[in-house]
């Protein structure tokens, strides 16, 4: 097996230590996979709550599948802190899996990335060798760009002290079919030997393939262009959502059609789109790609569509109840989910934010349930409802997040308690019919009015 200059090999056989920095939505699971992989595991997060939280036993982050997985504290090999610096020289492999947000202005923020390998390099032993992987998204670049300066300011070489690489994290929170142990991955490093190393590393964690694609920046292109797609794709459905109820057709009706096609891949138009990747990852690629003087314009265009689409909805829910007699001033709009997916108490880029600000902005009382979200989650002005028995004289119901339980609520339960009973949609999973045949007035992204 392929070791490091100073004989460690990647494995838990050899006493190789791993460090993990940040334990989040993906860092902790990351963690407790190698865990269980049987290797000594040093996690860390600079948040003493999330600390203090997994040295009780407790699920800090919101995907529900973890909270059976964590090791109670004290178990061999399980360590936690929530100091860089102590847990940096203790390490062969550091795991860097910090937040890659934007700005307020839709640029790139790579602040943590720097904090964390400043703390890293200014405090591992310079006799380990140890390996340093970034599995943040960011642009192709960033590894070498941040990364190799802070590698000279503390007096250590490439090859010698230390090595760097990157490999982008794939998990996707709330997916039991794609966990840590179900995705494949790709490994790019400045140095062959230790990337051969990391995919036999890599390779306790996954199942699936894991393979060395050269240089740093092609590991980290191949991650930003995954979510890329992603949103190229999901506007062109969102996009068609917008044209097609106007020529009094449903897109829903045309993509079923069109699916019938061999090589035709179905995506569902939606509410807006919400998570820490595709709202934000294209806006790297964005950036880099004006960096180096070349037109990002079909990436800019998809982003605009679906950055647009809680505004979109906003406007046509509002045009629905004043159609339907709702005074203005006095609508009452009901959210059903608050975070950015099923099954996941994640409401970070979560479309709900902007459809609500744009409804309140209008003058219409915004309310909102969902069993994943904390109330005190919610921003200043939006209504936390913790039982339906609260939800009276609503004027709509909006299906923002799919969680099995916003799909399963006692529909007539709640259109007792309605003002005005209209519900719309945001999802294109709920039965219209249905709920049509016990009174309800039924709507929905993509569908045109007179459907109802």
């Amino acid at each position: 097996m392929p070791t490091n200059k100073i004989g460690h090999s990647f494995s838990p056989d050899s006493g190789a230590v791993v460090g993990i920095v940040g334990l989040g939505y993906v860092g902790l699971p990351t963690a407790i996979g190698f865990h269980a992989s049987e290797f000594e595991v040093w996690g860390c997060d600079k948040s003493l709550k999330v600390i203090d939280a997994l040295k009780s036993g407790l699920n800090p982050v919101g995907d529900h599948e973890l909270d059976s997985t964590i090791p109670p504290y004290g178990t061999a090999g399980w360590n936690l802190s929530n100091s860089v610096e102590k847990i940096a020289p203790l390490c062969d492999v550091i795991l860097v899996t910090v937040p890659t947000p934007i700005t307020s202005d839709l640029k790139p923020d790579l602040s943590h990335i720097l904090d964390a390998g400043d703390k890293i390099f200014s405090s591992i032993d310079k006799a380990k060798h140890t390996t340093i992987v970034l599995e943040s998204t960011v642009y192709p670049g960033v590894t070498n760009q941040v990364w190799r300066p802070l590698i000279q300011r503390y007096g250590l070489e490439e090859g010698v002290n230390v090595d760097i690489a990157y490999c982008p994290e794939r998990f996707n929170p709330g997916d039991t079919e794609h966990t840590v142990r179900k995705v494949a991955r790709v490994i790019g490093c400045n140095n062959k030997e230790i990337g051969e190393g990391l995919v036999e590393f890599y390779k306790n964690l996954t199942e699936e393939d894991v393979r060395f694609v050269g240089k740093i920046e092609v590991a980290e292109a191949a991650k930003v262009i995954e979510n890329v797609q992603r949103d190229i794709n999901i506007a062109l459905v969102n996009e068609l959502a917008r044209i097609l109820p106007a020529m009094d057709v449903d897109v829903e009706d045309v993509l079923s059609a069109a699916a019938t096609k061999w090589n035709f891949h179905r995506y569902t138009p939606g509410v807006g789109v919400g998570g820490h990747c595709i709202p934000v990852d294209p806006y790297y690629m964005i950036q880099r790609a004006a960096d180096v003087g070349v037109p990002a314009g079909l990436i800019t265009a998809a982003r605009a569509v679906n950055r647009s689409m809680p505004s979109h909805v906003a406007g046509v829910v509002t045009d629905l109840m004043w159609n339907a007699g709702v005074p203005a001033g006095e609508a009452k709009v009901l959210l059903l989910g608050w975070s950015y997916k099923a099954e996941v108490g994640d409401p970070r880029e979560t479309p709900a934010e902007p459809l609500a600000a744009t409804l309140i902005g209008k003058n219409i009382s915004v309310g909102a349930w969902d069993p994943h979200i904390d109330s005190a989650m919610y921003p200043e002005g939006v209504i936390p409802v913790d039982d339906f028995s609260e939800a009276a004289g609503y004027d709509m119901v909006i299906l923002v997040t799919a969680h099995k339980a916003c799909l399963e609520i006692d529909w007539m339960g709640l259109l007792d308690n309605m003002r005005t009973p209209i519900v719309y949609d945001g999802r294109r999973v709920l039965d219209l019919e249905v709920l049509q045949s016990m009174g309800w007035k039924t709507y929905a992204v993509g569908r045109p009015a007179n459907g109802n």
